[in-house]
């Protein structure tokens, strides 16, 4: 952290040239993030080799898909090992998939490949149709579906290369300027650093309201005022600039510093004052110029929510059966640690208030409430919960079933009959009092059985940042996005991440 004292407040360097640069292709390089450079040349030679080898696996799986270049075998070798190849790199590029702004963030860089392929699967007809080439219908089907797939797959594992790259070794990142009041600069600063992944490094913040408001106040990098923003940008060995919340009240300032950052090869983003809301419900709708950010309310009910209750009661009925022999297994070990029952049946707060008994293996001493009073005080964590990571009341069997979460199984007992959710904000104890606040907004949805908090850091996390985290999924929840949830809680289960 940096105290801020005093600054020497420096003249505004000579203003670069406004306008356009005068070919869109001679666009100037980034000073410093250079590495979309090295990694997009190599995205495109995997996905020329995906296509190329969906191609090869196709033809030779199916042999009449050459039927209609029988006389010219060389013709058709070239359209399906090169011109193939090389529309599907024209077409990927042309729909922004390689674009630095989606690589390694959000799912705007696998929409852009579906977008791809579905204009490949249209042009692929078009020419068949056009030509009257006799090709195999199953076999361009297959190919064309394939070849997306193995490009998703592509960019998924660069991807998880590219965010183990920012998170280990702080490479590939974009230097972000800060530009705004000083507590709007401070909150965007927090919510770019929470995911290190995302590769967002703020390395400095410019006041917009004099130097005099940051005086003794403790920054987390440097602050600068009276600066020119594109010359303190060079300085800093920045490539974005971030303009946070309403960082100017001069009408069009923001258009001539957009205008000023022209060829410049230095990103400008607006960071508006709407803090965890997904871009789903943003929208932005011109009027007479004057763009409009519309918040779209959270869709808490409609055909939606039906289908995630459907498939929770489903997967949850056809979980209980399946795991018959795992339940015997456990309740056999835990008899044999601890005399006493086998679940654990505690009254949980639920959908719109209600109160529920969750089922759950139990880990503790049948004594363990008795002794809870004497333990209130080595409490590791705050807010509403009770958690210590060497708990005593925990026997040997019941440490392990927390630390693999098996514990949580019979919980699809409370999913099929609709008290629970399979992805939602945990369910918290009835005996905590009243939800006030922000906290109330928990109930909104079903609980669930794993959520946002569970696969950000489980017990790890203070009490403020998981409610954040469930209160961000209360107000952004999809069927997409609980599916993200539930693939990425297979692997904190076995990383065995939080859980104690």
């Amino acid at each position: 952290m940096r105290h801020v004292d005093s600054f020497e407040i420096q003249g505004p360097a000579p203003q670069s040239p406004n306008g356009v640069p005068r070919s869109a292709w001679a666009r100037a390089r980034r000073r410093v993030s250079r590495w979309h450079r090295p990694y997009t040349a190599v995205l495109v030679l995997l996905d020329f080799g995906a296509v190329a080898l969906v191609s090869l696996i196709a033809i030779a799986s199916f042999e009449q898909a050459a039927s209609g270049f029988a006389a010219n075998r060389d013709l058709f070798n070239t359209i399906a090992y090169l011109l193939l190849p090389l529309s599907w790199l024209f077409l990927l590029w042309a729909n922004g998939a390689y674009d630095r702004r989606y690589l390694g963030l959000g799912t705007d860089e696998f929409r852009r490949v579906v977008r791809a392929a579905v204009t490949v699967a249209a042009t692929v007809s078009f020419v068949a149709f056009a030509t009257k080439t006799d090709l195999s219908r199953f076999t361009v089907g297959t190919a064309l579906v394939g070849t997306m797939v193995l490009i998703l797959l592509i960019r998924f594992t660069a991807r998880l290369v590219l965010q183990r790259l920012r998170r280990q070794a702080g490479y590939a990142g974009h230097r972000m300027v800060l530009v705004g009041n000083l507590p709007d600069a401070l909150e965007v600063h927090k919510a770019v650093t929470r995911n290190p992944s995302a590769g967002l490094v703020p390395v400095a913040i410019h006041l917009t309201d004099g130097i005099a408001a940051a005086r003794g106040i403790e920054t987390p990098v440097p602050v600068y005022a009276g600066r020119d923003i594109l010359a303190l940008v060079r300085e800093v060995g920045g490539d974005t600039i971030a303009v946070c919340g309403s960082a100017t009240a001069e009408p069009g300032e923001l258009r001539r510093l957009a205008w000023q950052l022209e060829g410049s090869g230095v990103d400008l983003v607006v960071a508006p004052q709407l803090t965890d809301i997904a871009g789903p419900r943003v929208h932005i709708r011109p009027i007479e110029g004057l763009p409009l950010l519309h918040v779209e309310e959270p869709t808490l009910s409609g055909p939606a929510l039906l289908a995630k209750s459907l498939l929770d009661r489903c997967a949850a009925g056809l979980g209980l059966l399946l795991l018959v022999p795992l339940f015997i297994a456990i309740a056999v070990a835990i008899r044999l640690s601890d005399p006493g029952p086998v679940f654990f049946r505690q009254p949980r707060v639920g959908h719109e208030g209600r109160t529920f008994r969750v089922w759950k293996f139990r880990t503790m001493y049948v004594d363990a409430e008795d002794r809870l009073a004497g333990l209130v005080d080595q409490n590791e964590t705050d807010g509403m919960l009770f958690k210590i990571k060497q708990d005593p009341r925990v026997f040997p069997i019941g440490r392990f079933l927390r630390a693999s979460s098996l514990d949580e199984l019979p919980q699809l007992i409370n999913v099929l009959w609709g008290e629970m959710s399979l992805v939602g904000p945990r369910p918290l104890p009835a005996d905590d009092g009243d939800f006030l606040g922000d906290v109330r907004r928990r109930l909104l949805v079903r609980p669930g059985m794993t959520g946002l908090w569970q696969v950000s850091g489980r017990s790890d996390l203070s009490w403020d940042e998981s409610v954040r985290l469930d209160l961000y999924y209360v107000d952004n929840w999809s069927l997409a996005y609980d599916l993200s949830i539930l693939w990425r809680t297979i692997g904190v289960v076995l990383a065995r991440k939080g859980a104690y």
